[in-house]
């Protein structure tokens, strides 16, 4: 299977200038777990996880006032999407990471998860009757 396959298509584009609070209501609104941060000033596109936002708020920080761009991971690894899910995780388990950007054209054409690869792994569940 590929990455394709069991990417998501939502993708939740953010600046770099969105709080943070704004950036987890965006995020939660959408029930996503990352937003793809566009920074022409910065070098481009980034990524702002749930655990960025964790961490800030964890460290005594406002999400109020801190910024998007100030925890943005800009070192990203970006997948393609004919990778091979066995690709995608050896990435994310390389990098320590649960999100990729899937790059189609040097645009962004969806992210993929550790939930994404699981839910394709994963045998089907079937409901047993009561």
């Amino acid at each position: 299977m590929l990455v394709r396959d069991a990417m998501s298509t939502v993708v939740l584009t953010i600046g770099p200038t969105h709080t943070l609070r704004q950036a987890a209501a965006l995020m939660s609104a959408r029930k996503v777990g990352a937003a793809v941060v566009h920074d022409p000033d910065a070098g481009g596109i980034g990524i702002l996880t749930e655990r960025d936002i964790l961490n800030s708020v964890g460290l005594g920080q406002d999400p109020d006032t801190e910024r998007a761009h100030a925890h943005t991971t800009t070192d990203v690894v970006f997948a393609a999407p004919a990778w091979t899910l066995e690709e995608a995780a050896g990435a994310m388990t390389h990098g320590g990471f649960r999100h990729l950007i899937v790059l189609d054209g040097g645009e962004p054409a969806g992210i993929v998860s550790v939930r994404d690869i699981i839910r394709c792994w994963a045998p089907a569940r079937q409901r047993v009757p009561a």
